[in-house]
Parts: structure tokens; sequence; C-alpha cells
């Protein structure tokens, strides 16, 4: 499943995505990951989350982004879900590719039984009507 936080930049969609994995992985018997742009929130999630900075590996287009998602689960086998912050950013895509790269996050999801939470810069009311059924929060 890929469910998703929308909302413009500074409504608080990190706050909401920060506190959803700190829960889950509460409540998670496999392992939790947090990928984001910098190391910047450490602090604010749970020890037991793997934090990953994605500048950290060179990720440039879309494309290395979703064999990037693919390499973290090929090495982690008990990976129950993926929280994106600032998907946007991370995944190097603009607003035209979203609904590309989630359906390809989708496929992957339902293949290795993964969920995914993205948080997305973008307002609410301009979300594409394909990902509205996906949208969790809406800021």
């Amino acid at each position: 499943m890929v469910q998703i936080i929308v909302g413009e930049k500074g409504k608080g969609k990190t706050k909401v995505i920060i506190n959803q994995a700190n829960e889950k992985i509460l409540r998670s018997e496999g392992s939790v990951v947090y990928i984001d742009k910098s190391n910047k929130h450490m602090y604010e999630l749970n020890n037991r989350l793997r934090l990953i900075s994605v500048k950290d590996y060179f990720v440039e287009n879309y494309k290395e982004f979703i064999g990037f998602i693919c390499g973290i689960i090929s090495q982690d086998h008990d990976l129950e879900c993926v929280y994106v912050d600032s998907f946007l950013k991370v995944a190097h895509i603009d607003e035209s590719e979203v609904e590309t790269v989630i359906e390809k996050l989708k496929m992957i999801s339902e293949h290795f039984h993964i969920d995914f939470v993205l948080s997305i810069s973008i307002a609410s009311k301009d979300t594409p009507s394909s990902l509205v059924n996906d949208v969790l929060v809406a800021l």
C-alpha cells in the first residue's frame, strides 16, 4: 500500500510523517525505514527506525531512486514500511512524474508486501485525481 501526506510547504507534513513512523515502529515486528534528504530529524525519530539520508547515495533521478528502494528491500527481508519525507526532492521528481513513480512504488509494495508513506509538497487541491484515494492526510 502507498499512502500520501499532502500539503504545501510549511504546513506540518514532516511532523505528521515523523509521528506516524515513531508510532509504527512501536507496533512493528519487522523493520521500518525513514528516508529523508538529510539527517536533520535524527533526534526526533525513535532509535529503532533506520534513518537513511538519500543525499549520501548520489541519487540523481527517479529511476535511480526506485533502484535505491529496491536495494534497501533486497538487504532487509523483515522490512515492513518505508517512510519518505520530502518525496519530490528525495526522488528528484517534479509534479508531472509523481503518478509514474507512485505507480511503480505500488507495484513494489504489492510484490514485496511493504507499505510506503510519502510526504509530498503539493496543495491538496492539486493532488492528481488518480492519487486522491491514496491520500492519508491533507494539510
